[in-house]
């Protein structure tokens, strides 16, 4: 029962607030939590409950994150002598091929990552990857992985203004050949025989696209005039469940807002669950000298939806992604 103190305090409370203070101080008194030496007995109670039950959840993870890390220290140890030749050759092409190494023994343990139509992509000369762009394009870096690993090549990539203005990024984006995307400067890298990736839909298209994969290309025809100044073939690139791997929340209107007022990315992302991903190269598009550059693009935007039809259900389903992945690991094991 609260005192007459607290009757009293009851009793006299003029407006909401009051009454609730009151409640606060009267509940403190039945409690026994009037002084700060008991919020302190009590929160060191808690502490001694609670933190054996924290280390027995907590050490498993560590566990299993310590296997993980053996496991990709055995995915670069494996390759051990091709870096070791890298490293004589190049300083850069060692660090590459070693990060290389780590992006596809990730990509390998948490994505049972898959290339489908890896020789389409030519051992030497250029040409131009045309790719849907995910929420983060991870499947992108385990594809750049795969080119340097099994092709020996670097493949150039065109990524937004914003990625140059982040601190430390410079010396990333230089080693592996990461442009902003001039049409003179990507004419330039294929002229000179590199690989060069590009995503049309770009930024856009990784925060406002959802989980039916819709193309937000708008107008964009820049890419396929590049195309067209280089001469070079066109591939269409597609992976499957790279949109339940990560989701944004670039559907609600506010982020949309902000984007198309300032130019921020600033529709946040979540996920990073552990869904199969499979990454389908289509037939190269030839260099068509009768070709326009929004024939080009129109035809491109085309070959790069039939990849998602034929190897996307949609809505896409988190949970039936999850379902795809241990499904293929099982039939995987021996």
């Amino acid at each position: 029962m609260p005192d007459a103190g607290n009757q009293s305090c009851l009793t006299g409370a003029e407006d909401t607030v009051s009454l609730l203070v009151c409640l606060f101080h009267a509940w403190e008194d039945w409690a026994g939590l009037g002084h700060t030496e008991d919020y302190l007995s009590v929160l060191e109670y808690l502490l001694w409950v609670f933190t054996p039950l924290a280390i027995v959840f907590i050490l498993p993870f560590l566990i299993v994150i310590l296997l993980y890390l053996s496991i990709l220290f055995l995915h670069v140890y494996k390759r051990k002598n091709q870096l070791r030749e890298a490293y004589s050759n190049n300083l850069w092409d060692g660090a590459r091929k070693t990060l290389a190494t780590l992006w596809d023994g990730h990509g390998a343990i948490w994505h049972g990552y898959e290339i489908h139509g890896m020789e389409k992509i030519p051992d030497k000369g250029p040409a131009l990857i045309v790719y849907y762009h995910g929420a983060i394009p991870i499947d992108y870096y385990y594809f750049l992985a795969n080119v340097i690993i099994q092709k020996g090549r670097t493949c150039h990539s065109v990524a937004d203004h914003f990625l140059f203005k982040i601190p430390g990024f410079k010396l990333l984006l230089e080693v592996f050949s990461v442009i902003h995307g001039p049409q003179e400067e990507c004419v330039r890298a294929l002229k000179n025989g590199h690989l060069l990736g590009i995503s049309p839909g770009g930024v856009r298209e990784a925060l406002f696209s959802d989980e039916t994969y819709p193309l937000l290309w708008g107008k964009r025809k820049g890419f396929a005039q590049v195309a067209i100044d280089s001469r070079v073939p066109v591939i269409p690139m597609f992976t499957q469940n790279v949109r339940e791997g990560f989701r944004s929340l670039g559907t609600l209107r506010f982020f949309r807002w902000v984007y198309e007022r300032f130019r921020l990315p600033a529709a946040p992302v979540y996920g990073g669950f552990p869904v199969k991903f499979r990454t389908f190269l289509g037939d190269p598009i030839p260099y068509d000298p009768d070709v326009t550059a929004p024939e080009l693009a129109e035809k491109v935007q085309q070959a790069v939806q039939s990849l998602i039809d034929r190897h996307q259900r949609v809505p896409g389903s988190i949970l039936r992604a999850l379902l795809e992945r241990f499904r293929s690991r099982h039939h995987k094991a021996p």
